[in-house]
């Protein structure tokens, strides 16, 4: 049976082949496989066979998806672009893959769901892609796993957590983002540490924001500690109706489950509301990571904490810090923030599944990905769930494909307008360099 993408792919290969035969002469006969001579004065230069072309060395195209315009994360996205990139001038530089030039055609998702599916299905069916990396909102990739299952397209996501992304159990569905759930369960752990009892968690109303937030309050209440969520479209820019009402709930403790720039927003009003990183405990969103937008944005965001996907920086590897290294120099950025580390891997990896599996067969590059060992900037990059090793009974399926391993740190800004390089890591134990700072 067809997949959906073959029969739309056939269809315009019929359109095309049509108006080609209209555009010819009744006397033009193009000699297919013949080798190409010189006119001769009895040969007209429309009778000579054109030469055959080397399709080996057409470029081999590898879709690539990020938020570059609101309601999205652009924070995120420009930075995934940068990364990205850095990993296709590495690429190229060594040859391409199969011997092919690579063509990464990046396109924006504005971070909305209906227009990740848009992109998704127009990269298979007019660009012909034979691969996908990078994504970054949730409520995008689940439509994306979709289109990618339909269409039998190989796809590894960079900054997805949603859990249901792979516990769907899809083939062609890859992710090395850290899941959500794990993430939940770093900030509850941390909470605890900090001895609060009443939290408050601000989070956005997406398929990413409210089972986040739903994960979370779970674990709390498991510790005891009581959770109150309120909830935001994304792209929200005025918060002060929301920070009226969580200042009257007087909490201890502000978790913000916000993505991008709506994340920075919230975090300096609550700041002028009086209810700022400041003034009582407050977890802001890993795009602080970003030193020089969040102090631009958040100026009162001093002693704000938040979580860190990837190595730390006293546990760079030397692909860590390579990658560091061209990214500093080609954004100006004093770090480089986890989605760019997560960007960079996603087509690094996918252009090193596809060389090894020798052919861009989705079933090939599947099953290379499976079996697959990659160092990257996040380290050791492995799925050790998939077709040949079975999600056990005992296991939750949201470990198929998945990365098992992204370092999840907490760290704290404990100086007006520090470096991100220098925050203190205050979670967990075994990678800590400073004690929280308590407002």
């Amino acid at each position: 049976m067809l997949h959906k993408h073959s029969v739309r792919t056939l269809i315009l290969l019929s359109l095309s082949l049509a108006l080609l035969v209209a555009a010819c002469s009744p006397t033009s006969v193009e000699q297919i496989g013949q080798p190409t001579t010189a006119p001769s004065s009895e040969t007209t230069p429309e009778a000579v066979a054109e030469p055959i072309e080397d399709v080996s060395k057409e470029p081999l195209k590898i879709g690539g998806l990020a938020p570059l315009s609101s309601p999205g994360s652009v924070t995120g996205g420009e930075a995934m672009k940068a990364a990205f990139d850095i990993a296709l001038d590495e690429i190229n530089s060594a040859g391409g893959v199969l011997g092919r030039p690579v063509e990464f055609i990046l396109m924006d998702t504005e971070g909305l769901p209906e227009k990740g599916n848009a992109v998704m299905e127009r990269l298979i069916d007019l660009d012909q892609v034979v691969a996908v990396v990078g994504g970054y909102h949730s409520s995008v990739g689940l439509k994306v796993r979709d289109v990618a299952h339909d269409s039998h397209i190989p796809v590894i996501f960079a900054e997805t957590w949603n859990d249901d992304i792979t516990a769907s159990q899809y083939p062609e569905v890859f992710r090395i983002a850290p899941l959500s759930s794990e993430i939940a369960a770093v900030d509850a752990e941390f909470i605890q540490s900090l001895d609060v009892d009443q939290v408050v968690i601000m989070t956005e109303n997406t398929d990413y924001g409210i089972p986040a937030a739903k994960d979370t309050t779970e674990r709390l209440s498991e510790m005891g500690i009581q959770a109150t969520t309120f909830s935001a479209d994304i792209g929200t820019q005025d918060f002060s109706a929301i920070v009226e009402r969580i200042s009257a709930e007087e909490p201890q403790l502000i978790l913000v489950i916000l993505t991008g720039e709506a994340s920075y927003n919230f975090e300096q009003q609550a700041a002028e509301a009086g209810i700022g990183p400041q003034d009582l405990l407050m977890i802001c969103m890993v795009v602080a990571d970003n030193s020089a937008a969040f102090w631009t944005n958040v100026p009162d965001g001093n002693l704000c904490f938040y979580s860190r996907v990837g190595l730390p920086h006293a546990l760079y590897t030397p692909a860590t810090q390579a990658f560091v290294d061209k990214y500093m120099a080609a954004t100006g950025k004093a770090a480089a923030e986890p989605y760019a580390m997560e960007a960079y891997d996603s087509l690094k990896l996918m252009a090193a599944a596809i060389d090894t599996a020798g052919s861009t067969d989705a079933d090939a590059i599947i099953s290379t990905l499976e079996g697959i060992s990659y160092d990257g900037a996040l380290g050791t990059i492995t799925f050790p769930y998939g077709t040949d090793n079975p999600i056990p009974e005992d296991v939750d399926p949201k470990w198929w494909h998945q990365f098992p391993d992204p370092a999840i740190t907490m760290v704290q800004y404990q100086e007006q307008g520090q470096n991100s390089v220098d925050a203190a890591v205050v979670f967990p134990e075994e990678y800590k360099t400073g004690d929280p700072i308590i407002p």
